[in-house]
């Protein structure tokens, strides 16, 4: 599709409802309308993330294919791995509308979705359908109304196929009522310690994350760190939307809900640089939040992700940022002198840390 063209639907859709424009661009992804002519293929972009092997690590957040329903059309954009859901085990039609808003000023998005989706059965099956190559995650949340969120989890878990890569447990959106506390010291062994005990879920051996919040303290942070290496976690996704509001400008800023885009970008580096450290590095991290091109990704990179994932840059950019940022990513790369992104990992961690917070993280 020419560059004037998608950048005349974009506009397009933006004088819709979000919902509205999102379920059109479903649309459009599910006729392959996208898909690039010759997919990205960059030999020093290629490497492994918890075993896994990627093309480039570049990865769709979850929240954006909530069901699996456009599988194809979104590893034709160029992206390395996808992440599915939020999957409850029932469906659920989410928090009453309107809940979503573009903070167009921003170049942030608010959100108070529920987990809307049509279950652990629909989406389950529409992975088995996929008979790609493309590595998929799938992100795993707790019903809204549910007396034992722990249990909603250990029954997705349990039920994912085969054809899934890798899993991620979600105690970090802001949408559902006291999620979030699952993220306390006691309440997450409990969580970890019960879904990691599971025979099926052993018996699956697939690497299972860890989705946590931008808004944790440092004593927090450190407690994430400590049952993620007792229970023997795969890896930390980093981070998902805040609840905080900083410096924004948009009509919709007083909204209340998870705040994703570029004003989350620095948020959330802070808090992948100190899992980072903390972990020595030897905790496999995924960074999200405010990337929109390859020097965002390369910055996450620098500060101890593995890889990262995007959702907000498809709404603004369009459907060929993926093919963009892989573009600058190499470039970087090639400038820099490295033979492969793998040795950018963590590169610029300490100094960041020295540079940009209280420092008090480093003792």
């Amino acid at each position: 599709m020419k560059k004037y063209l998608y950048e005349l639907i974009i506009k397009l859709l933006h004088l819709l409802q979000p919902e509205q424009a999102h379920t059109i661009v479903m649309h459009f992804l599910n006729l392959r309308l996208f898909k690039l002519k010759k997919p990205p293929n960059y030999e020093n972009l290629k490497l492994k993330f918890c075993n896994i092997p990627l093309p480039n690590p570049i990865g769709l957040a979850a929240g954006f294919d909530k069901n699996g329903n456009v599988i194809p059309g979104l590893f034709s954009l160029g992206f390395g791995f996808i992440e599915i859901g939020a999957v409850t085990p029932h469906p659920q039609s989410g928090n009453k509308k309107p809940r979503l808003f573009r903070l167009k000023e921003d170049k942030g998005i608010i959100n108070r979705l529920g987990f809307n989706n049509r279950g652990m059965i629909y989406v389950t099956n529409k992975i088995i359908q996929y008979k790609g190559n493309g590595k998929i995650g799938l992100n795993i949340g707790a019903n809204k109304n549910s007396p034992d969120k722990i249990a909603d989890f250990v029954s997705v878990l349990s039920y994912s196929p085969k054809a899934i890569d890798f899993m991620t447990i979600n105690v970090s959106s802001p949408n559902t009522e006291g999620l979030r506390n699952l993220q306390r010291k006691e309440d997450l062994i409990k969580l970890i310690k019960t879904i990691m005990q599971n025979d099926k879920i052993k018996f699956n051996k697939k690497p299972i994350l860890l989705k946590i919040a931008p808004d944790l303290n440092d004593e927090e942070l450190k407690s994430i760190i400590e049952i993620c290496q007792n229970y023997k976690i795969s890896g930390i996704v980093a981070t998902n939307t805040t609840t905080r509001r900083p410096s924004l400008k948009s009509k919709y800023l007083k909204e209340p809900g998870g705040l994703s885009g570029k004003p989350l970008f620095d948020l959330s580096n802070n808090t992948l640089a100190k899992l980072y450290y903390l972990s020595e590095g030897k905790i496999p991290l995924i960074g999200v939040g405010g990337v929109f091109s390859g020097k965002d990704a390369y910055k996450k990179i620098c500060l101890g992700a593995s890889v990262v994932q995007l959702y907000t840059a498809l709404i603004y950019k369009g459907p060929y940022v993926v093919k963009n940022i892989l573009a600058e990513l190499n470039e970087i790369i090639e400038t820099e002198g490295y033979e492969n992104i793998s040795e950018v990992i963590g590169s610029k961690n300490h100094q960041y840390l020295m540079e940009e917070t209280d420092r008090s993280i480093l003792g």
